[in-house]
């Protein structure tokens, strides 16, 4: 385990393993309402787990996080997917690590958006909270409602805790 990470930018290449990217930016898409705006369409799936379940949309006000901050703990959602679209144009960081029983610390992967992507975590995918260090940010959640625990939570230990800079 090293004792600093560094961030990347967030592209959909090297998100791919942990979920979709969701942006304007070089998606497909067409036209809609008599030509007076265009769909992306399909972005992103919403994994549900079992039929009992439902898609729901949610809002989220996060607060500016000071940095550098220790990555402390990571939660996971084995019943369904989890999305956040910014509302704000700030840019956000996105900390994730390969889906497993327990996470894999030494794969960890930090991502900074370029303040107009938003992320969908597939099924099982560890991840930080999102990140905010650039400005208090909002953003529509849309994941998982229904029977069962769909929040794994992880919390590590204090020596293998690695440190996250703004950069």
């Amino acid at each position: 385990m090293t004792d600093s990470m560094s961030l990347q930018a967030l592209t959909g290449e090297a998100f791919a393993p942990f979920g979709d990217v969701i942006e304007f930016e070089g998606s497909d898409f067409f036209p809609i309402n008599g030509g007076m705006a265009d769909r992306y369409h399909a972005l992103a799936e919403v994994e549900l787990g079992d039929p009992q379940s439902r898609a729901v949309i949610s809002l989220v006000a996060s607060r500016q996080f000071d940095m550098p901050r220790r990555v402390d703990h990571l939660e996971y959602h084995p019943l369904g997917s989890q999305a956040f679209l910014p509302l704000d144009s700030s840019p956000f960081i996105v900390v994730v690590c390969p889906g497993a029983a327990e996470p894999d610390l030494g794969r960890l992967r930090a991502f900074v958006t370029n303040g107009k992507q938003g992320i969908s975590y597939r099924r099982g995918t560890w991840h930080h909270v999102l990140l905010t260090p650039y400005a208090p940010m909002r953003f529509v959640c849309v994941d998982r409602a229904g029977p069962g625990n769909n929040c794994i939570d992880y919390y590590i230990g204090e020596s293998e805790q690695p440190l996250l800079e703004s950069g």
